[in-house]
């Protein structure tokens, strides 16, 4: 009974609750919401992290919105938008009913100031690329945004769904300068900024006159919840307790072990989203002496296990990956499947001895007097467990694997060095285009082009996709660069990881949207029985 009150305790302590009258006061009006770790900022300008976008989301809005199923483009802020025939001008039409949380009317102005400063070098964007080649984005009136491309950008309207293409107020950042998404954020979202505790917890409140959401939703608006609170809670068994005990709403951080469980409760609701694209993946630095050739990378492709991977590490809940970008995505090459390595240890033995490595007495081939060991770098926490099963299956072929983890706050700037033979990776994407563009570019080396993969013609098929006015010929270069990669084994992908969104059922309205590897996106659905 001590250890129970004592849990109890912790846990109340951990998610920073109420008491029991103060929670019972607030029930019909505040959500919690638990997540393994927090954003370094909230400036969609500045952060990459999902967990700075599943918070913007809900404090910003974008000009267009992406729809359940990830390819379908409906309005946003825009209610509509057209583009010239050579692909080089957008006009968009601009909402004129829209204000921000401060209360200051919205107008394309803000769009076009949102955009230019995410262009902007001196905002140093990591991920100013996606905005396409700008040539200039200005507003003519207060309804109308003109978005000048110096060169066409096929998926513009995917990546200006994404949070990185929210649109802020100039006058909040402005104000907080370096410290806008840190101090404070004002946005025209369903939700606005109240406090942030970094690594502690975020709170935001329903902004009362939002009227504007996107018509994905059946509620355009106002929020239905009042309240949200993100709290921080790193272990797994903390996030799983909090749920149970009715302690948290509603996460898509459900630990997978826990998952039927979860499913069993009759309090809880589990749902995953219609579409949703992540994947895990170990990429090689191909000018490192142990994998600069193409039959070694390839053997080790062969050597892994990937259903075994995605039954012990993932509880069977993921599926194995043997494609870069998942089947259903937009501009997935089915070809490909052709020429990717699937699990098989014979074949990789044999590329090995093709490849001149003998085993030496332990086991371990050898060329030259150099021992085939591949010193690889990843994170903490559930890479763990994924390398270590990667490790043991590359031995047994003769590859010595050497892990070296990182906590997070210290792993990207490591995976920024040259000191590594291959990385661990996972990241969302919502088409092929989105991730082979992240990835293949020869101007993204040496991050997050980690590879060093510089290749003239991955780079033509490449800008012949970000540039095709026809789509047809935008899948076909893409398909192009994902047959180049899979023949040259660039990578050994892992698992496509999924989202399951679990909610206590006090709440309805309760769907996965995925975008990003979001799972609430705007939750303008979401509300009390």
């Amino acid at each position: 009974m001590q250890t129970s009150r004592w849990r109890l305790g912790a846990l109340v302590a951990a998610l920073g609750l109420l008491t029991a009258g103060e929670a019972f006061a607030q029930a019909r009006t505040q959500i919690t919401i638990p997540r393994e770790v927090d954003a370094d900022r909230y400036d969609p300008h500045r952060s990459t992290a999902r967990a700075a976008g599943e918070v913007i989301h809900l404090m910003a809005d974008t000009l267009v919105t992406l729809d359940w199923d990830l390819k379908t483009v409906k309005p946003g802020l825009a209610t509509e938008w057209s583009s010239t025939p050579d692909g080089l001008t957008y006009t968009f039409k601009i909402r004129d009913d829209v204000s921000f949380c401060s209360g200051r009317k919205m107008t394309a102005a803000d769009a076009a100031y949102s955009i230019t400063r995410w262009v902007d070098p001196a905002t140093r964007s990591p991920v100013a690329w996606r905005a396409g080649n700008v040539k200039r984005v200005h507003a003519p009136d207060a309804t109308t945004l003109v978005y000048e491309l110096n060169e066409p950008h096929s998926e513009l309207l995917y990546q200006l769904s994404l949070f990185f293409g929210a649109i802020i107020d100039k006058d909040s950042v402005d104000t907080l300068g370096q410290d806008f998404g840190v101090r404070g954020f004002n946005g025209t979202g369903p939700y606005c900024w109240v406090e942030w505790q970094p690594r502690s917890r975020m709170v935001l409140q329903r902004n009362p006159n939002y009227r504007w959401g996107p018509p994905i939703y059946q509620n355009r608006g106002p929020a239905n919840i009042e309240r949200i609170v993100w709290t921080i809670l790193p272990e797994e068994n903390v996030r799983t307790g909090a749920l149970l005990a009715g302690q948290a709403d509603i996460t898509q951080y459900v630990p997978l072990s826990t998952l039927t469980q979860l499913r069993q409760n009759r309090n809880l609701t589990v749902v995953q989203p219609d579409n949703y694209f992540w994947l895990y993946f170990i990429g090689f630095k191909i000018d490192k002496p142990s994998v600069n050739d193409p039959r070694v990378r390839r053997a080790m492709n062969h050597a892994v296990d990937q259903q075994a991977i995605a039954n012990s590490v993932f509880f069977g809940h993921a599926k194995p990956a043997t494609t870069y970008v998942a089947p259903g995505v937009l501009d997935f090459y089915e070809g490909v499947t052709q020429v990717v390595a699937t699990y098989d240890p014979a074949a990789a033995n044999r590329l090995l001895d093709e490849a001149g490595w003998v085993r030496g007495a332990d086991g371990i081939r050898v060329k030259d007097g150099q021992r085939l060991s591949v010193l690889t770098y990843g994170f903490t926490g559930q890479w763990q467990r994924i390398m270590e099963a990667v490790q043991g299956d590359l031995r047994r072929v003769g590859v010595d694997m050497q892990i070296q983890l990182f906590d997070a706050t210290i792993a990207w700037g490591r995976l920024a060095t040259q000191e590594f033979d291959a990385f661990g990776m996972s990241f969302p994407y919502v088409s092929a285009g989105d991730a082979l563009n992240l990835y293949f570019q020869a101007r993204n080396t040496p991050t997050p082009n980690r590879m060093n993969w510089r290749n003239e013609q991955t780079d033509g098929w490449l800008r012949e996709g970000r540039t095709a006015l026809d789509p047809a010929v935008r899948s076909v270069a893409y398909a192009n660069v994902q047959r180049q990669v899979h023949e040259a084994a660039v990578w050994l992908p892992l698992v496509h990881e999924p989202m399951f969104l679990a909610a206590n059922n006090r709440l309805t309205g309760v769907r996965a949207h995925g975008i990003y590897g979001i799972g609430l996106h705007q939750a303008l659905d979401l509300r009390f029985r």
